[in-house]
C-alpha cells in the first residue's frame, strides 16, 4: 500500500507556493501535483474575481493579467563581497552537545529578504563533525525558471587548519522536476576540499521581478541543528502585512518590526526530524507565516464575512447563465429520472468535459496551434467543451441549480501540504473547491472537477477539512465528511497451486477501490500502457516480501471514475514453501510486506498522520500437490483496537488451504503518546504474519 504521508518515499523538501489575484476571469491557470508519494488529486486553479489564493507545491498560475505571489523556503546564505570571520572555536569544534552525534551544523544562516525591490540574500556557514557529513559539500540552490534567478554564487571551503579553498569550479544547471507550466530548476556546484573539521559556506542572491509580491515566510528548521540564525524581511509597501510563527525554540523573541524592517534573531534550533507518516513538514516546522492583505479587519468572524461576501459575488456572476444551464440540464436528464439519478447524470456529464488540468505539457507551438479560446462564464465553458477543474465544480453548481436542486458553493482548505487556521485570517489557505448537493435531506459533497474522482468520492486531502459553504451573506463553515476505511480499499485474491518444489504459481486479482484507484489512476494518467503495466507489478512485488515473477494479463480501465479498479496478474513465487526435515513448512501470509517495516523505532516526536482511512483484504487459496497433507495451520488472530484492526484466519479443505487477512486503519492522526500502543499493534501485525503452516509431502 502506497500512502500519501510517508515520509521515507522521496518526496519533496522544498515548499513552492504560487498564487494569484485574478481580477476578471480565469484564463491560462494549469496547477500541477508535485505531491508524488500519495493520493493528492491534482490541485484545480480558482476562479476569482478579487479573491486571493495560495496554491502550495507548485500548484501554479501563470494567466496574463494575474499577479503571482511566491514564497520559497529552502537553502539560505548572504550576499555580497566580504564573509564572516572565522573564529577559533569553530575551526577547533568537533562536536556540539546540544547536537550530539551530528554529521554537521549550521554555526551560521542568514536570510534577508526584500520584498520591495525583489530579492532575497542568503549566508550559510556549515561545520563538518564527521566523514558522513562531508556530503553536505554537494550544494543544490534551487530556483523556478522564468520567475527566479540566482545570482552572485560564492563558496569557499575553510580547512582545519585555517587556511582557505575558495570555490572556483563550474557551476551546473539541473532539472529537479518539470510540468505543465512550471519548471523547477538548481544551481548545483561541489565544494573542495572538504574534510572532517572543514567549514564550509556560500553565499548568493535570489532575484525575482519586482512587480511580483511574494506571499513570504522564513522557515527555521532544517535537516541539521542550527546554532545561530538571522532573518529579516523589508515588507512591501503595497499592502498591509501581518505574521505568525509555530513552533519556535524556547526563549526566543517574536519577530519585531523594527524602522519597517521585521526581524528575527534565534540560536539553537534543533534539527528536523523526518519521520513515516507524519503531518505535512511546514505544520511542524519552526516557521513564521507572513501574510500580505489589503484588509486591515482584526475581527476573524467579519474578517470572513466579508471575504466570503466578495467570493460568493464573484461566483454568482461567473455562474450566472440560468437559461443556458436550463437548456443543458434538459439534454442531460429525463424527465423521470429520481433527484440522485438527475444528479449521477449531471456529474458524469461534468466530467467527460474536457478538464485543461490533466492536459500533457505542451510546447509553446503546441500551444499556439492550438489556440484555446477563453471563457468568461460557465455558458462559455459549457460550449466549448473544456475548461480547469476549479470553473468545471462551478459550472456543475450552475447545472445542479437549474435542475432543481439546493447547491453551494463551498471553498476549502486542502490538508495535502498544511492544516487551515481561521484565525490567521489567511484566504490563502483557502485554496481549493467543492460543491455541496441536497439530497432527499442529505448533504453531498462532490467535486466532478477532480478528473477520475468516484461520484461522492473526494480526493483524500478534500476530506475532513473545514470550508466555508458561501452565501450572499458571507457564509458558514463546514466540514467535509471523512469517508470509513471501508470506502477506501485493496482486496488481493489469489487462486494459486503448491508444486513439489515450494513453488506458487497461479492468478492474483487485485481490486482497488475508492481513493485508492483516485490515485492510481491520477499518478499514472499520462502514462502509457507500457508504464502502466510495469507501475502495477512493481506493486504487486512491493506487497510480496521475497522476488515474484509478476505478468499484468487484463487491461485496467485507467480513463473513467469507476469505483474500482482492477488488474488481474499471472504470479510465480518460487521457494515459497521450504522442506524442514521430513514437513514442508509454507508461510502462511503471502502480501504482509506492506507493515513488514512500519513504526520500527521506539521513539516518536511527531504525530501519527494517515492521509485517509483504509481497509486491505487478503484473500488466498492454495491447492496442494496430490498426497499432500496439511499437519497444522496457526490460529485464528483477532487484535481489534478500534482504530486499527487486524484478523488471520486459515481453513483447510479438500487439500486447498484458505487464507484470508484483513487489516484496517480506521483513523487520519494520532498524537505521538499513543504511539507506543500503535508500534505494539504492528509488531502483533509482523508475528501474524510471519506464523507457518505445516505441509506433510507424499510419500
Amino acid at each position: 500500500m502506497i500512502h500519501c504521508c510517508k515520509t521515507r518515499v522521496p518526496v519533496l523538501v522544498l515548499s513552492l507556493k504560487l498564487a494569484y489575484i485574478e481580477t476578471h476571469r480565469l484564463k491560462h491557470a494549469l496547477p500541477v501535483d508535485w505531491y508524488r508519494t500519495g493520493l493528492n488529486a491534482l490541485p484545480k486553479p480558482f476562479f476569482s474575481t478579487g479573491g486571493c489564493r495560495v496554491v502550495s507545491l507548485m500548484r501554479t498560475f501563470l494567466g496574463a493579467g494575474a499577479l503571482l505571489w511566491l514564497c520559497l523556503s529552502g537553502v539560505s546564505a548572504h550576499a555580497g563581497d566580504d564573509w564572516l570571520p572565522v573564529v577559533p572555536e569553530e575551526l577547533k569544534m568537533t562536536t556540539e552537545s546540544l547536537a550530539p552525534g551530528a554529521p554537521a551544523i549550521y554555526l551560521y544562516r542568514q536570510v534577508d529578504r526584500d520584498d520591495q525591490s525583489g530579492h532575497e540574500e542568503n549566508y550559510v556557514r556549515i561545520k563538518i563533525l564527521t566523514e558522513e557529513g562531508r556530503k553536505h559539500a554537494d550544494l543544490e540552490i534551487p530556483f523556478v525558471k522564468n520567475l527566479t534567478k540566482i545570482r552572485g554564487i560564492k563558496a569557499r571551503t575553510v580547512r582545519p587548519d585555517g587556511t582557505i579553498a575558495n570555490f572556483d569550479g563550474q557551476i551546473f544547471e539541473k532539472t529537479i522536476i518539470k510540468a505543465k507550466g512550471v519548471k523547477l530548476l538548481a544551481q548545483t556546484l561541489t565544494l573542495p576540499d572538504v574534510q572532517v573539521g572543514s567549514i564550509i559556506e556560500y553565499k548568493f542572491t535570489k532575484e525575482w521581478d519586482a512587480g511580483l509580491i511574494y506571499d513570504s515566510n522564513w522557515t527555521l528548521s532544517e535537516e541539521l541543528f542550527t546554532k545561530r540564525a538571522k532573518f529579516s524581511l523589508k515588507p512591501s509597501t503595497s499592502y498591509a502585512v501581518r505574521w505568525s510563527w509555530d513552533n519556535l525554540p524556547p526563549g526566543t523573541d517574536a519577530p519585531k518590526d523594527i524602522s519597517h524592517v521585521i526581524r528575527l534573531d534565534v540560536q539553537n534550533i534543533p534539527p528536523f526530524r523526518t519521520e513515516d507518516y507524519m503531518p505535512p513538514e511546514g505544520e511542524l516546522k519552526a516557521h513564521v507565516n507572513f501574510v500580505y492583505t489589503t484588509s486591515g479587519e482584526k475581527d476573524s468572524d467579519k474578517f470572513w464575512r466579508e471575504y466570503g461576501k466578495a467570493k460568493n459575488s464573484g461566483i454568482e456572476s461567473f455562474i450566472n447563465k440560468r437559461k443556458a444551464m436550463e437548456q443543458a440540464v434538459a439534454q442531460i436528464v429525463a424527465p423521470g429520472d429520481f433527484s440522485e439519478a438527475k444528479l449521477k447524470k449531471i456529474y458524469a456529464r461534468v466530467q467527460q468535459l474536457r478538464n485543461l488540468n490533466y492536459d500533457k505539457e505542451k510546447t509553446g507551438q503546441e500551444q499556439k496551434r492550438e489556440k484555446l479560446k477563453d471563457f468568461n462564464n460557465v455558458e462559455d465553458l459549457w460550449k466549448l467543451g473544456y475548461g480547469y477543474g476549479t470553473s468545471l465544480n462551478w459550472l456543475f453548481l450552475a447545472l445542479v441549480r437549474a435542475a432543481g436542486f439546493e447547491v453551494y458553493p463551498v471553498i476549502i482548505s486542502n490538508r495535502s501540504n498544511h492544516f487551515f487556521h481561521p484565525k490567521l485570517m489567511n484566504s490563502f489557505e483557502l485554496n481549493d473547491n467543492v460543491v455541496l448537493v441536497k439530497v432527499d435531506g442529505k448533504d453531498v459533497y462532490l467535486d466532478p472537477g477532480t478528473k477520475f474522482a468516484p461520484y461522492a468520492v473526494l480526493p483524500w486531502s478534500e476530506t475532513g477539512v473545514s470550508g466555508l459553504r458561501l452565501d450572499k451573506e458571507g457564509g458558514v463553515w463546514v466540514q467535509t465528511p471523512l469517508p470509513d476505511g471501508s470506502a477506501s480499499r485493496v482486496d488481493r485474491k489469489a487462486l494459486l497451486k503448491l508444486t513439489d518444489d515450494g513453488t506458487l504459481e497461479g492468478k492474483l486479482t487485485v481490486a482497488y477501490s475508492g481513493l485508492t484507484a483516485l490515485w492510481r489512476r491520477s499518478e499514472q494518467r499520462n502514462e502509457d500502457d507500457t508504464k502502466r503495466k510495469q507501475f502495477l507489478e512493481d506493486q504487486v512485488k512491493e506487497y510480496v516480501p521475497v522476488g515474484v515473477e509478476v505478468e499484468l494479463t487484463n487491461k485496467p480501465d485507467w480513463t473513467s471514475s469507476a469505483p474500482t479498479l482492477v488488474a488481474e496478474y499471472k504470479l510465480t513465487v518460487r521457494g515459497w514453501a521450504a522442506a524442514a526435515g521430513r514437513r514442508t513448512v509454507l508461510a502462511a501470509v503471502l502480501f504482509s510486506n506492506s507493515e513488514k517495516h512500519t513504526f520500527e523505532h521506539a521513539e516518536r516526536v511527531h504525530p501519527i498522520y494517515f492521509g485517509y482511512p483504509y481497509e486491505e483484504t487478503d484473500d488466498v487459496s492454495i491447492d496442494l500437490p496430490p498426497g499432500w497433507k496439511v499437519q497444522s495451520t496457526p490460529a485464528e488472530k483477532i487484535q481489534d483496537e478500534k482504530v486499527v484492526a487486524y484478523t488471520l484466519k486459515t481453513e483447510n479443505k479438500d487439500n486447498r488451504v484458505h487464507v484470508i487477512r484483513d487489516f484496517k486503519v480506521n483513523f487520519v492522526m494520532l498524537e505521538s503518546k499513543y504511539y507506543a500502543a500503535l508500534r505494539k499493534f504492528y509488531e502483533l501485525v509482523r508475528t501474524g504474519d510471519e506464523e507457518q503452516i505445516v505441509l506433510q509431502p507424499a510419500s
